[in-house]
């Protein structure tokens, strides 16, 4: 009698469906992002491979690496055959993926641009679902003295409170302020809301004699600067 449940065998699988005999005989960069992810998550089931179940999360999130890089454990365990260790594993690799790309960006003394800001605060910003507040304190020279989380929110809006913003600045001795938050929406425009409070707090800076140098809106595809836009 056939046994309906045997495991099959990872030899008995198809050449394009055994990935890591792949990784091994061709190199990292023959697979794709579903055989890779196959690797990670290790078995697929009865009626489907490793490779298809990769496949099938892929398509879900469109292709994007950026987007399966926000899923949740809940979200990763609704598809049929990833429990929460599969999902767990997924989610560790492109985290440390993530983290690799921070580490390979040399650590920034100083800020000369919107860039450098940037460059700085876009690993505490990208892949977040909901709206975080920080603010670069520099000194004299433009010498980054600390970044600060100020506030987080909701899906489309976070407080700022100007009197935490200034305290936070007069701890460091900053004589300028660089504002940052996110838009998990993706959309990089500033709100009315976003300008209002830019002015807000350039004009408080000015009594205190603490430059707002910018603010930057980041998004997970690049970032917006009041100061490059002239609007601060």
């Amino acid at each position: 009698m056939e046994n309906y449940n045997e495991k099959i065998s990872i030899k008995s699988w198809a050449e394009e469906d055994r990935p890591r005999e792949k990784l091994s005989t061709q190199g990292r960069r023959a697979l794709t992002d579903a055989e890779l992810i196959a690797i990670l998550i290790g078995s697929g089931s009865r009626s489907e491979t490793a490779v298809e179940l990769s496949k099938r999360i892929l398509h879900h999130y469109e292709n994007d690496l950026n987007k399966l890089g926000k899923a949740s454990i809940g979200e990763l365990s609704k598809f049929k055959g990833i429990g929460e260790a599969k999902a767990i594993s997924i989610i560790a690799a492109l985290e440390i993926g993530r983290r690799r790309n921070d580490s390979e960006t040399k650590a920034i003394e100083y800020i000369n641009s919107s860039r450098d800001a940037y460059n700085i605060m876009r690993r505490h910003l990208m892949d977040l679902n909901h709206e975080e507040f920080w603010i670069l304190l520099v000194g004299r020279s433009q010498k980054v003295l600390a970044k600060e989380l100020v506030s987080k929110g909701g899906l489309s809006a976070t407080v700022a409170d100007p009197k935490i913003i200034f305290y936070m600045a007069l701890q460091q001795q900053a004589s300028g302020i660089i504002l940052v938050h996110n838009h998990p929406s993706g959309n990089l425009k500033p709100s009315h809301q976003d300008i209002d409070l830019t002015k807000k707090i350039s004009a408080a800076g000015r009594l205190l004699d603490i430059n707002v140098l910018d603010h930057l809106i980041i998004t997970d595809n690049g970032y917006y600067s009041f100061g490059d836009e002239g609007v601060i």
